[in-house]
């Protein structure tokens, strides 16, 4: 029976063809209480429409239903390198010599050669004893605390941290301490309350990537040396591109190889498709590959992005020169912006959050920026605390001077229509 005939039949008529034969009643409700929520989201104004983009990501991007070229100042990409064309053969060519994907777990039959090579050029880009591949840092983070952490132990997480990394600690069977942001005074004093069990982890993202704002790591080590605790940092917003090789926070601050272990990402700065990594101490990645849930019960990553993220390694390690563009680009605008009279947040790094407060504003200020071809984002609750909307800019090493003067030119004339600037 062909669809178009199916579409003209009554849905009891169906039978076996019938894809959607559930029951009415519990959908009803389903749907009844899902709609209240959608009706509080919108009312809020924190409801998030998907922009669609036609083209390629890049500092030049096309939106659906509009042909005009529009500038990108919301990606991860800090390097540039999501579209770069060594990368794209690279992935290009994996395809031909190692296909499409693997259709195993890793333990089974997925560990093809170039996982262990990208594997081993990730722990030597951070100095440490080895590595292991997930399909995201999402899943990279839902996999390590239940592994490391039992009942004895204790897990002090930074209060605004990922939401990753929230749920990881969440499956573990630790004692869970949450420090308020930031503040040593607080994560010391917790420290001293923990000293009766085995293992104390402190957690902390590198780069908080709603703030902008860098960890005191130098302080936090310090701490964790005094009361024999283990440090864990995520560097989804810093390893690439922070630091002066990009080598992330530990280099920016001066602090190498005093973590014992980072969890990472391939889909922001290091290639922008997909793909996470804890890399640390032989005895962790060994029992992850053993016990990590995310680890024994996922697809190994695909050959192409694979390959594009070991060739993305090359690249860096070879050539600092889009670190040190991105870097002067974060610069330039952040000193226009505040000088225009923005309140921005953060410091030194290309995220930007330019403050708003409400969130209709931030919704509102988004779509003006979009009417003079600059694309952001406003971002609002439940991502970031209510009344504390923003405008999150993300500077890349793909961007011109040109181009970063032309998003500041935009804000500083949304901003005094908004009267948000005088």
């Amino acid at each position: 029976m062909s669809f178009s005939l199916l579409k003209h039949i009554h849905p009891l008529a169906v039978g076996a063809y019938r894809c959607h034969a559930y029951s009415s009643a519990p959908l009803g409700v389903m749907n009844q209480v899902l709609a209240e929520v959608m009706d509080s989201i919108k009312a809020a104004g924190t409801y998030k429409p998907e922009r669609v983009i036609t083209t390629k990501q890049a500092a030049q991007i096309k939106v659906q239903g509009n042909n005009k070229d529009i500038l990108n100042f919301c990606a991860n990409n800090y390097l540039g390198l999501s579209s770069n064309l060594e990368v794209i053969e690279a992935a290009k060519e994996s395809l031909d010599l190692y296909g499409n994907g693997l259709s195993s777990v890793r333990f089974i039959c997925g560990t093809q050669d170039i996982h262990k090579e990208l594997e081993h050029k990730i722990a030597k880009f951070h100095g440490r004893d080895d590595a292991i591949l997930y399909i995201s840092c999402f899943d990279a983070n839902a996999g390590i605390f239940e592994t490391l952490l039992g009942r004895e132990d204790a897990v002090l997480s930074d209060e605004l941290n990922h939401a990753s990394i929230i749920d990881g600690i969440r499956l573990c069977s630790a004692e869970r301490h949450r420090y308020k942001h930031m503040n040593m005074q607080d994560l010391e004093e917790k420290l001293q309350a923990t000293q009766k069990c085995r293992m104390r982890l402190i957690v902390t993202d590198g780069v908080f990537s709603m703030d902008g704002d860098v960890s005191p790591l130098r302080e936090i080590c310090d701490l964790a040396d005094k009361y024999n605790s283990l440090v864990f940092i995520d560097e989804c917003h810093a390893t690439g591109f922070l630091g002066a090789t990009g080598r992330g926070t530990e280099e920016f601050i001066g602090v190498e190889g005093r973590c014992h272990i980072i969890n990472s990402t391939l889909g922001k700065a290091l290639g922008g498709a997909a793909g996470g990594y804890t890399t640390g101490p032989q005895s962790l990645i060994d029992i992850l590959r053993q016990k990590s849930r995310p680890y024994l019960f996922s697809n190994s990553l695909p050959p192409p992005i694979v390959a594009a993220a070991s060739k993305v390694f090359d690249l860096i390690t070879q050539d600092n020169s889009l670190i040190a563009k991105v870097t002067s680009n974060t610069k330039r605008f952040r000193d226009k912006i505040t000088a225009a009279g923005f309140e921005v947040w953060g410091k030194d790094h290309p995220i930007c959050p330019i403050m708003l407060g409400e969130a209709s504003l931030a919704g509102r200020f988004a779509e003006e920026m979009l009417d003079r071809d600059i694309y952001v984002i406003g971002f609002s609750f439940p991502v970031v605390p209510k009344g504390l909307a923003r405008i999150r800019v993300q500077i890349s090493a793909a961007h011109s001077e040109e181009e970063i003067d032309r998003a500041v030119d935009a804000f500083i004339e949304v901003g005094k229509k908004l009267e948000v600037i005088p």
